[in-house]
């Protein structure tokens, strides 16, 4: 491996008190630089500045929910940051903050200069810290958490491993407090099946829960990256799946064939589409088959919304399920002056179209 990404969740960072477990993070920065030794380089996505902000500052019962998050993030963030920097320092690793929104990935544009500012520190040697950026995102386009951004992040920088490392040791067949509930070891494929088996319960600490997980894992893995869920709470834990994956009881996700820059973009813009296409049974046959298909105006059934040439559109099937996102050629007025005729340049070019 040469470079990698890790996910460290609030649960994992903070003590039940709320405030941070610096023997936790003094490990993480240890396996990191062990890593580094390695010739791998790391990118870190680091929850907990919330949890770390609470056990700081003392706010009025009365305070709103958001206004709350916003000064416990912004001051926890800087207590997060420097405990990271003096245990980073022992081992001659400098590090960055970087705050992010949704909206960041929202262009090809903004895509790109995020990632040339991450392989820039990369390169210097420098440690990225990732973190949303809670004081500013406080509207309905939030990132489910941060399992989603270090989904996003891991595409954007081509790792060849995302590692999720929550307080519990994967996904269990049952409850994981219930001594017959097994971790389930190798994903391979559709997870639709796992959902059965996940509690909806979140973190303490956090907005996510092993439900995110499973679904960015598994849309991480259809891009091509194997994604590890594992016990961040065990010393050592990346290391291990590292140099001996078999031996560590958790859960992994098997890669799928690699996908195109392009469709690992698309594949983090849910959320950014402009408008929805519902196409035809036939069209969505064509599309789910083995075959590289591209979008015809011919196979679609309904256009909901404005789009213009360059815009993401969602897709759905004919029974309402969302199928994928796709980048389109063309706007919606020439798209109308398509349909139901053949021979039509595609809508969207298979290069330009992720399938969920």
């Amino acid at each position: 491996m040469k470079r990698i990404c890790i996910k460290i969740g609030s649960n994992v960072l903070t003590n039940e008190n709320g405030e941070l477990n610096t023997s936790r993070i003094k490990n993480i920065v240890h396996q990191i630089s062990s890593l580094r030794n390695q010739g791998i380089q790391c990118i870190l996505v680091s929850s907990g500045a919330v949890a770390a902000g609470k056990s700081k500052v003392k706010l009025p019962a009365k305070i709103d929910t958001v206004s709350a998050r916003q000064v416990w993030s912004a001051v926890g963030q800087v207590e997060l940051l420097n405990t990271y920097s003096s245990f980073l320092s022992e081992f001659d690793i400098g590090c960055a903050q970087v705050l992010v929104t949704k909206q960041d990935f929202r262009t090809r544009e903004h895509y790109l200069n995020m990632k040339n500012c991450l392989n820039s520190l990369l390169n210097n040697g420098i440690l990225p810290i990732i973190n949303e950026n809670d004081a500013v995102s406080v509207t309905a386009l939030m990132f489910t958490d941060n399992d989603e951004l270090s989904g996003l992040i891991a595409s954007m920088m081509d790792v060849e491993a995302l590692y999720l490392l929550s307080n519990i040791n994967g996904i269990y067949t049952g409850n994981p407090n219930d001594s017959n509930s097994t971790v389930i070891q190798t994903v391979n494929g559709d997870i639709n099946r796992l959902k059965q088996y996940i509690t909806t319960q979140k973190s303490n600490f956090g907005r996510g829960g092993m439900l995110t997980k499973c679904t960015i894992a598994g849309r991480v893995a259809k891009s091509g990256i194997p994604v590890h869920i594992a016990n961040g709470a065990i010393d050592n834990i990346v290391l291990e799946l590292i140099n001996s994956p078999d031996k560590v009881n958790h859960t992994s996700f098997t890669a799928s064939k690699k996908a195109s820059t392009v469709k690992q973009w698309l594949a983090g813009s849910d959320g950014f589409e402009k408008a929805e296409l519902v196409i035809n049974k036939g069209a969505e046959e064509a599309l789910l088959s083995k075959e590289a298909t591209s979008l015809l105006p011919i196979g679609i059934m309904n256009m909901i919304g404005d789009f213009e040439k360059g815009d993401i559109i969602k897709i759905i099937g004919s029974t309402g399920k969302v199928i994928g996102l796709g980048k389109t050629q063309y706007n919606k007025s020439k798209a109308e002056s398509y349909i139901g005729t053949t021979g039509a340049k595609p809508l969207v070019h298979y290069d330009y179209l992720f399938l969920y």
